[in-house]
């Protein structure tokens, strides 16, 4: 008996710590996490509020995984790694976030983020998922494995098009109006503005009107 609480004691001595940084703008979701994660034998958890903070923190001690926010309210995931990488930051990122756009999560992808981790998912999935992050894995995104093969490749899926009616109707949302005074200005039906907008929502994978405008200036300017 007691030398089955030696071996239990020596296995738990013996899990290699993982010294994770979660980046979340919530001080709620941040904190409620961070504890819970920091109870686990082999996790070791700090946090903070945004990249400014997190840059400082990574050049003064070594993390293995970053746990980071996609949308830290004026920051952006996509700009942690490049200037993480550039003060010699070597450790996995995994983006934990409520939504993204499939767009975004290319260029995250191409970035070398290790997974995208959907809030959705229950704290037990986030654990098992940082344990295979910082042993090398990576967390596949099934929407974007499933968006390269159709229609013939991920080349075709990677941007979406938007029709004339779809970027005037963006163009008039950008510049604050409201549906009632777009119908009007399109002469259409304010119902079919709404029709548009959820085509825009889906084209861009978004769920609120202040989230379209976001991606559109940051991803689709091109297009407007």
């Amino acid at each position: 008996m007691a030398g089955g609480k030696i071996d239990r004691g020596v296995r738990k001595a013996e899990l290699k710590t993982i010294r994770a940084l979660l980046v979340d703008d919530h001080a709620l979701f941040r904190e409620s996490v961070a504890r819970v994660l920091a109870s686990e034998p082999d996790l070791e958890v700090q946090h903070c509020a945004s990249i400014r903070d997190a840059l400082p923190m990574l050049a003064q001690q070594p993390f293995d995984v970053v746990l980071l926010d996609h949308d830290l309210g004026s920051e952006r995931a996509s700009q942690f790694l490049p200037a993480a990488r550039q003060m010699g930051f070597d450790g996995r990122v995994l983006v934990v976030t409520a939504w993204v756009s499939e767009n975004e999560a290319r260029r995250l992808m191409r970035q070398g983020v290790a997974g995208i981790f959907l809030k959705e998912a229950p704290l037990k999935e986030l654990t098992a998922t940082i344990r295979t992050i910082a042993a090398g894995g990576t967390l596949p995104d099934k929407r974007l494995a499933g968006a390269s093969t159709q229609g013939g490749g991920a080349g075709q899926s990677a941007v979406p098009v938007f029709n004339e009616r779809q970027r005037r109707v963006l163009r008039f949302v950008l510049a604050g109006l409201s549906n009632k005074e777009i119908a009007w200005r399109l002469q259409i039906s304010e119902s079919y503005v709404k029709a548009i907008l959820q085509s825009l929502f889906q084209k861009t994978g978004v769920r609120t009107r202040g989230q379209l405008v976001r991606v559109a200036f940051e991803q689709y300017e091109d297009q407007l």
